[in-house]
């Protein structure tokens, strides 16, 4: 069994991926519009959010992401995932 060594580098790419991946899925959560409120402001837009709590936000992302790179590199430093496990669009074996 061989074990694949990634580099940090390489890790702190795929965490910023996974970091905007999850933001965009967090964003809406516990969001509510200026309309659903009854609040809105002369000159705005109705679906504005009232409180986006963006800061609560970036930290759970921050964290659920760091847990997330984890046990990937946990899977793939221990060999239980490996790119050959995939399927590839285009064969690399001649």
């Amino acid at each position: 069994m061989t074990f694949t060594v990634l580099s940090p580098t390489t890790y702190v790419a795929i965490y910023f991926i996974i970091w905007w991946t999850v933001i965009f899925a967090v964003l809406p959560f516990g969001v509510r519009s200026q309309r659903e409120e009854g609040d809105v402001l002369e000159g705005s837009e109705p679906g504005a959010p009232v409180r986006p709590m963006l800061l609560r936000k970036a930290i759970a992302i921050t964290i659920v992401s760091a847990v997330i790179v984890c046990a990937l590199a946990y899977a793939i430093e221990g060999g239980w995932l490996r790119l050959d496990m995939f399927p590839m669009p285009f064969d690399t074996k001649e």
